[in-house]
């Protein structure tokens, strides 16, 4: 099966085997591998030991990203949600969920944000003291590129919470290079094509306060503070050890594919080879391929297409994709991330090609 989402993504075969032993989390020999996890984590994401620490939560990307609202906006603060896509909703339910005040700024979901915008909107609420921003909206394919907003939230004095989860490994961020940047949340599946299970949360340590998140389970604060009384190998609550092991090797492979420049690249071919085909056979993605990402390819369906029907066809030739969609509009999801050559790409839009082809001549 070719695995078209965009996460949980298609893993290696090397990555899935890493979970076959049981494992003791406390074990001194495991509390090792989640030490040198951590530390190749912090690298990955430009984060300075001395600055930023890697501060995993158990569970989805939402959980980290609920974790980092709670630990670094105070109760009752502002925060200010660029709004073009369905996880950028999810921050703002995060938020308002939390006791936070969300500001919702609304752009559209086919181009990514602009310098006016994030000016506009804390022009419009100055008392706000973060930009809530989705790196990789998955709804669309939108790319939302944390510099652009970067140089205007230094200048004007405000701070930024990312949401890396659908792009981090492929899309790149480095918080050495951008220090307006509280915390970015990403996980272990998606583009460093681990297994779900665990949020990794990068902070700036210093933007952490005891007390404040408001939740025991959800405190980056003490999840930090326990590294440094127990050691960076240490874990508050029982994690899922046997996605940590995989993802152990998943980075592996990350580095011995290249990186994020390899990493990157392989997607963006995934990416091209789709859009192309779609267009051929006639569909109007939602982006242009100016605005294009590299992680999903969203289409717009049809009139009177059966989506159900058309996953269906496909998984029973060996592809998978998404039967759902977040859009307002009817549409196609197809995924391009995730441990999927660019010859299994290529041999998944010929099938997808030769299953409209026959549906189209069945109408």
């Amino acid at each position: 099966m070719i695995m078209l989402t965009p996460g949980p993504v298609q893993t290696d075969a090397r990555t899935r085997a890493a979970m076959a032993a049981d494992i003791a989390p406390w074990d001194n020999d495991f509390r090792a591998v989640y030490a040198r996890i951590r530390q190749r984590v912090l690298a990955l994401a430009g984060g300075d030991p001395q600055a930023h620490a890697c501060l995993p939560v158990q569970g989805a990307g939402h959980f980290g990203m609920e974790a980092a609202i709670r630990s670094v906006i105070p109760a009752g603060g502002e925060i200010i949600v660029a709004m073009n896509g369905a996880y950028a909703e999810r921050i703002v339910l995060l938020a308002r969920g939390a006791g936070r005040v969300a500001h919702v700024w609304p752009v559209p979901h086919t181009r990514g944000i602009t310098a006016a915008d994030i000016e506009a909107a804390f022009a419009a609420h100055p008392s706000a003291t973060h930009l809530g921003l989705v790196q990789s909206e998955t709804g669309t394919g939108i790319v939302n590129r944390p510099e652009v907003a970067g140089s205007v939230l230094r200048r004007l004095g405000k701070r930024l919470l990312l949401d890396a989860v659908s792009g981090f490994g492929a899309l790149p961020f480095s918080m050495a290079d951008n220090p307006e940047c509280d915390a970015m949340v990403f996980t272990s599946n998606k583009c460093l094509e681990g297994l779900p299970g665990i949020a990794f949360c990068v902070a700036r340590t210093a933007a952490l306060a005891p007390d404040r998140a408001g939740s025991w389970s959800l405190d980056l604060h003490e999840i930090w503070q326990l590294a440094l009384r127990s050691g960076w190998g240490s874990f508050r609550f029982t994690p899922p050890v046997q996605a940590l092991a995989a993802f152990d090797v998943a980075l592996d492979l990350f580095d011995a594919e290249g990186g994020q420049p390899a990493r990157l690249a392989r997607y963006q071919r995934n990416m091209a080879l789709l859009y192309d085909a779609a267009l051929g056979w006639g569909l109007r993605p939602v982006l242009d391929q100016g605005e294009q990402g590299p992680i999903i390819v969203t289409l717009h369906q049809p009139q009177g297409f059966d989506l159900q029907g058309f996953v269906d066809a496909l998984k029973a030739r060996g592809v998978l994709i998404s039967n759902f969609y977040t859009t307002q509009e009817p549409t196609i999801r197809i995924g391009c991330i995730g441990a999927v050559s660019n010859a299994e790409m290529a041999r998944a839009v010929a099938i997808m090609g030769e299953v409209l082809s026959v549906r189209r001549e069945a109408a």
